[in-house]
């Protein structure tokens, strides 16, 4: 069965995007390890899914860049949530459940904070790959949010990087 996989960066404060105005820490340079083992969990994927939002700025943005997340984000088939837009309407859980009895590899949620705490909310994520940059922005959108009760998560992974970034792996218990 296909596992769903979420991939975040997020500040030291517990934040996954910027409020309006604040500080972006997604903007801070990449350390080469991190981007080498980002890559890979790309390229072992076999879906990308995201919210509506996520997935506009990511169109608009993948087809052109010469960055080396280009080739594998084009490359990865795509699910796009959204209540108003294989673009999926209907009940995260029931797709989400649909989806992992598909044949192929992992299914990776890579953005769109919003689409990431319905995961999350309803117990729909087997791993979180959480990269934390070392800095704290204030406020923005955390990776959490309207949970019904606490998420138990086992830390099966901890890596830190030149750069002050770590690496942490959580599986829900």
């Amino acid at each position: 069965m296909r596992r769903v996989i979420v991939a975040m960066s997020m500040s030291l404060d517990g934040f996954v995007a910027p409020a309006k105005g604040a500080p972006d820490h997604r903007a801070l340079p990449e350390d080469p390890a991190l981007k080498m083992i980002k890559l890979d969990w790309l390229r072992q994927v076999g879906t990308h899914t995201m919210g509506r939002v996520t997935y506009e700025q990511m169109a608009a943005h993948w087809p052109s860049s010469t960055s080396d997340y280009a080739g594998p984000m084009n490359d990865l088939p795509k699910v796009v949530f959204s209540n108003d837009s294989r673009v999926v309407r209907g009940d995260i859980a029931e797709e989400i459940s649909a989806m992992r009895q598909e044949p192929g590899g992992d299914i990776i949620a890579w953005g769109g904070a919003s689409f990431v705490q319905a995961l999350s909310r309803g117990g729909l994520v087997d791993e979180y790959r959480l990269t934390i940059n070392p800095v704290g922005i204030g406020n923005g959108l955390p990776l959490f949010k309207d949970l019904s009760e606490p998420i138990d998560l086992q830390l099966v992974e901890a890596r830190t990087f030149a750069t002050g970034a770590a690496l942490h792996i959580y599986r829900p218990r």
